[in-house]
């Protein structure tokens, strides 16, 4: 049988991982949808082949709001019934139920991976759950969810934002022993002030004695959210640059592969994590996936979304992959240099203060709370 190229990709490294970028309640219905496509396709075989590996390399999984609702929605009967036996069939506050079911989303999708958290010795098998999007500028609201989050299972991950207040709360919670996981993270000044915090929490945790055991601390990049914000196009054309497919799939690597080589020249104690990729570009008539293939060969967490796995499936299906992470080009970065947008990302020396108005942030904090909007709106209804 052909190695799979999932399993291909986790072998570029020894300490790479690769998690899910969804809830793992939806990874069973995910894979039954892509082999009834794939049905009466000369392929259909191979294609079930290498869904049956998918499984075997992931070894953890990120989750957020807009992910809780999809899996919600993808078996509404279901969920429509627990969250009446959480309620007594009672109408109550909308938001402390939805909380209760998100927190139920959450818990149960831990499960899947608590095989692995337990036999990898607490190393894997984390699934990182997201506070409240809404709370954003309230390190207390949020320190107190996570903490409640955690509670659930030893392998839940709190997902914290990278704002002034996410990042002292993630102090907070790795002084108290509990994994963190950075999200709207998109600059190094950002990315670096992270693993400070992580830094400062890990010394008061080892001064007071904390266990750190079932302790890990991911910082997140979301790759595609960076590239794609509208405010990139227009930094480049105010100096003149035409952004290209590949300049643009270029930028997100190019500030990644840079975090990493900076943790492991400062000796953080936290792991880079890519999410949020895209497929492209396409090269000589190649769908090609640089969020991926730019940033693997490394000791990183790659995280990534169910149809990029598909894509990956296909369009690396027995190709020889990278011994080593991809070096940006030098015209590439002089060009992408050039643009305001992407020389804020790539430089350090931001303003904490100014996290919560990077434009990426800012669209991607809205677009969680939306969703949240909406998983509270469905409880609503449900409990009318």
């Amino acid at each position: 049988m052909a190695t799979n190229p999932l399993a291909a990709l986790a072998a570029t490294h020894p300490e790479l991982e690769v998690w899910f970028d969804s809830s793992p309640l939806i990874l069973d219905a995910w894979k039954s949808e892509v082999i009834a496509a794939h049905e009466g396709r000369t392929d259909a075989d191979r294609c079930s082949e290498r869904l049956e590996g998918v499984e075997e390399v992931l070894v953890g999984c990120t989750t957020n709001p807009p992910l809780t609702a999809q899996a919600v929605e993808y078996d509404p009967s279901r969920w429509a019934a627990r969250l009446r036996e959480m309620t007594g069939g009672q109408a109550s506050d909308p938001a402390e139920a939805m909380w209760k079911l998100y927190e139920s989303v959450v818990r149960e999708g831990a499960e899947r991976f608590r095989g692995i958290y337990e036999n990898s010795g607490k190393a894997l098998g984390y699934l990182s759950g997201q506070v409240d999007p809404r709370e954003l500028k309230s390190t207390a609201a949020m320190v107190s969810m996570g903490i409640g989050l955690h509670a659930m299972s030893p392998n839940v991950m709190i997902k914290m934002p990278g704002v002034k207040e996410g990042i002292h709360g993630i102090t907070l919670l790795t002084a108290l022993g509990i994994p963190t996981n950075a999200t709207l993270v998109f600059t190094i000044s950002q990315i670096v002030a992270v693993a400070e915090a992580v830094k400062t929490g890990l010394a008061l945790a080892r001064q007071a004695g904390v266990d750190l055991s079932g302790w890990r601390s991911v910082c997140t990049m979301m790759l595609g959210r960076f590239e794609d914000h509208p405010a990139f196009d227009e930094s480049a054309r105010s100096v003149g640059v035409e952004l290209t497919d590949e300049l643009r799939r270029w930028s997100g690597p190019a500030i990644f592969n840079k975090a990493v080589a900076l943790y492991a020249e400062r000796g953080y104690e936290s792991k880079m994590l890519a999410a949020s990729m895209r497929v492209g570009p396409v090269v000589d008539g190649r769908v090609r996936i640089w969020h991926l293939e730019k940033i693997c060969a490394q000791p990183v967490v790659l995280t990534i979304f169910p149809n990029i796995i598909e894509s990956w499936l296909e369009e690396y299906d027995g190709e020889e992959l990278p011994t080593q992470p991809a070096a940006v080009p030098k015209e590439v970065l002089d060009t992408l240099l050039r643009v305001p947008y992407f020389r804020a990302g790539y430089e350090e020396g931001e303003d904490p203060e100014t996290f919560r108005d990077h434009p990426a942030v800012v669209a991607t904090a809205e677009s969680f709370a939306e969703s949240t909007n909406g998983l509270e709106a469905w409880v609503k209804q449900q409990l009318a």
